[in-house]
């Protein structure tokens, strides 16, 4: 006779594997965190919107560790100073809790706050792989008073690519002679291998006419446009997950497993540098992401 105390073997089957399923979510989302896909108050809004979620079952231990330059010895004392039991759940924490805990974030970690008086000047950057290209073509096709720059690199094409409509494809002879005549609004080397740049006369042309230019570049050429205009407004794309943004990056199969490890550890960089950025953007899907980039270009 079965044990009616015991549930049924398919019921702890189920179990069990809603149990992997959430201690797996749980490590994306400390991951996420740890390589700055999203913030630390971003999980904490998470945790108490849904108490139940795996983010809202995370201790309170596992989520001050997943936060970069935060150990097991300035986690206790965190604690301590906050009167958080380290047993407590995010989802779990009282209101006096919770507020404490913003708190300590908001001053050791402040969100955004865009400036005031930015430009029609838009720069667009993020880490590799995270789909920038993807979503300006989006905005070039569905949002045609934006202008989209070109920009001129010294790469080769890759298949599908035309000259002048995706970038300006040059020798090195010739981007010296741009960077010498100051023809260039800003240029860098990326992955240490290849040069890029924005031709100037397009952008101040556009600009001249009281429209909106959009610049699809990497994160040294967003700084060296801040640098030459402080009132341009600077957009950082995300993607909605560190496992998502390798998994784009291995699926392009257009580098090999050096150039993929090189460029990950280059992503990470690039992603501790959002907080110079005016907004975020998640790119987790193409239209939606490209829709709130053009609202934030007008």
């Amino acid at each position: 006779m079965a044990d009616a105390r015991r549930p049924p073997e398919v019921d702890r089957v189920a179990a069990s594997r809603r149990a992997v399923a959430a201690r797996r979510e749980r490590a994306a989302l400390k991951k996420d965190v740890a390589m700055r896909v999203i913030t630390p108050q971003e999980l904490l809004r998470r945790a108490l919107a849904e108490p139940e979620s795996p983010a809202g079952a995370m201790r309170v231990t596992e989520f001050l560790t997943a936060i970069p330059a935060i150990g097991e010895g300035k986690r206790d004392r965190i604690l301590t100073d906050l009167e958080i039991s380290p047993v407590k759940r995010l989802g779990g924490l009282g209101t006096r809790q919770r507020n404490a805990l913003r708190r300590f974030l908001d001053e050791r970690w402040p969100e955004l706050e865009p400036r005031g008086g930015r430009s029609r000047l838009v720069v667009l950057a993020g880490p590799t792989a995270v789909g920038k290209g993807t979503v300006a073509a989006y905005i070039k096709q569905h949002h045609p008073e934006i202008h989209l720059s070109v920009s001129a690199t010294t790469r080769a094409p890759r298949p599908g690519e035309v000259d002048g409509e995706h970038y300006f494809f040059v020798d090195d002879a010739e981007f010296d002679r741009l960077v010498a005549a100051g023809a260039l609004l800003e240029y860098a080397t990326v992955h240490n291998k290849h040069r890029y740049g924005t031709p100037r006369a397009p952008i101040e042309r556009v600009l001249a006419e009281g429209r909106t230019a959009l610049l699809e570049i990497d994160l040294q050429g967003a700084r060296q446009v801040r640098a030459a205009d402080p009132s341009a407004t600077l957009v950082f794309l995300l993607p909605p997950s560190w496992d998502e943004l390798v998994h784009r990056l291995v699926g392009r199969g257009t580098e090999d497993d050096e150039e993929r490890a090189r460029r990950l550890r280059t992503a990470k960089i690039e992603l501790a540098s959002q907080g110079e950025f005016d907004y975020r953007v998640v790119n987790d899907d193409v239209a939606r992401a490209a829709d709130e980039v053009a609202r934030l270009a007008r």
